[in-house]
C-alpha cells in the first residue's frame, strides 16, 4: 500500500489527469482521500511530537486524538517525547480529557501503548497517584496480557524511595484480579537488595517461592546486588544460577567485581573475569574494561598490565 502511494505521489504531480480517473473510481476513492491526508501530516516521528505537544499544551484533543491514531497508522510507536506536554501545573486540569481521549483511540494496541507511555512518563515524574489512575484505566478496559506491565513503571519508581507504598500498588493490583507477578517482585527484590534490607528481601523471595514464581536473571542479579552491598557474597550463590541455566547479566558481573576488587580480592577478581572471557565480545570488552580501570584506579598498575599482557 505505502508503495502504491508512492507511485500514485508522482502521478499526482505530474499528471492531473490520472489523478480524475482514480477520484471516478468509487473503490478507489477512499485510497485517494487517505493519499491527500498523508500529504498534509509528514511522515516523520518529529512531526508527530510537535503536533501533539503543541495540541496538548492548548488542550486541542481532538488534535490529540487524531495524532495518537495516526502515528499507530504510520507505524510510529510513542516515546518518552510524547506526553512532555504535561506538566505540574496543566496534570490536574488535563488528565481527566487525556484518559477520555486515549478510551476513545480506534483499536487496542493504540490504546495500550498510549497508556502504558503514559503511565512510564507520570511514574518518572514520580505522579504516584495518577500514574495508578492511568494503570487502572488499562485493567478496566481489560487488556488481560498488559495488566502487570501496566503497573510496573509505579512499582520501579516507588522502590527507589517509597517501599511500603509499592506494597499498597500491589494491593490495588489484587483488588483487579491482577496478581503480581515475577517482574512485579523483581522491582520490589532489587530495591530492598540496593539498600541491604536483608530481612525484607527474605520476605519478598518467600512470597515468590510460595507462588511458585521461579526464578529468572533479574531475581538471581538482585541477590547477587543484595549479598555485595551487605559484604556477603557467596560464590555458592553464582553456581546455583549456573546450575539453574541462568545467565549472568552484565550488570551482575559488574555487581561481583566491584566488591571484590573493594575488599582488595584482586586475584579472585582476576580470575573471576577470566573465567568468563572468550563467551561473548561485548562482555570481554565490558569486564577487562571496568576491572582494569579501577585497577588503575586503586594504583594497582602491575596487576593491570599482566590484565592486558595475558588476555
Amino acid at each position: 500500500m505505502v508503495i502504491t502511494l508512492t507511485q500514485r505521489t508522482k502521478a499526482r504531480y505530474g499528471d492531473k489527469e490520472i489523478v480524475m480517473d482514480l477520484v471516478r473510481s468509487p473503490v478507489r476513492e477512499i485510497k485517494v482521500e487517505l493519499f491527500l491526508y498523508d500529504l498534509a501530516f509528514p511522515v516523520a516521528l518529529t512531526s508527530y511530537n510537535e503536533r501533539i505537544k503543541k495540541a496538548g499544551r492548548e488542550g486541542d484533543f481532538a488534535t490529540v486524538h487524531h495524532v495518537l491514531n495516526k502515528r499507530v497508522l504510520d507505524g510510529f510507536f510513542n516515546t518518552n517525547n510524547t506526553f512532555k506536554f504535561i506538566s505540574t501545573n496543566n496534570l490536574s486540569i488535563i488528565l481527566n480529557d487525556l484518559l477520555e481521549t486515549i478510551s476513545r483511540l480506534d483499536n487496542y494496541f493504540a490504546r495500550k501503548c498510549s497508556y502504558d507511555c503514559l503511565t512510564d512518563h507520570l511514574s518518572d515524574m514520580h505522579y504516584i497517584s495518577e500514574a495508578t489512575r492511568v494503570a487502572e484505566a488499562v485493567v478496566s478496559e481489560g487488556h488481560a496480557a498488559a495488566n502487570n506491565a501496566a503497573f510496573h513503571p509505579i512499582i520501579n519508581a516507588l522502590m527507589k524511595e517509597e517501599f511500603d507504598e509499592s506494597w499498597r500498588v500491589m494491593d490495588v493490583m489484587k483488588s483487579y484480579g491482577v496478581n503480581p507477578d515475577l517482574n512485579t517482585y523483581n522491582y520490589v527484590l532489587t530495591g530492598y537488595c540496593f539498600i541491604g534490607n536483608v530481612t525484607s528481601s527474605a520476605d519478598v523471595l518467600a512470597r515468590i517461592e510460595k507462588e511458585e514464581l521461579g526464578a529468572d536473571t533479574r531475581t538471581y542479579d538482585a541477590l547477587v546486588l543484595g549479598a555485595c552491598r551487605s559484604g556477603k557474597l557467596d560464590a555458592a550463590l553464582v553456581r546455583r544460577m549456573l546450575d539453574d541455566g541462568v545467565s549472568l547479566l552484565y550488570c551482575t558481573h559488574v555487581h561481583i567485581i566491584g566488591p571484590v576488587l573493594k575488599y582488595n580480592y584482586y586475584e579472585q577478581a582476576v580470575e573471576f573475569v577470566r573465567s568468563y572471557a572468550g563467551r561473548y565480545v561485548k562482555l570481554d570488552a565490558e569486564n577487562y574494561g571496568i576491572l582494569a580501570t579501577r585497577l588503575i584506579t586503586r594504583s594497582r598498575f602491575e596487576e593491570a598490565k599482566e590484565l592486558v599482557k595475558g588476555d
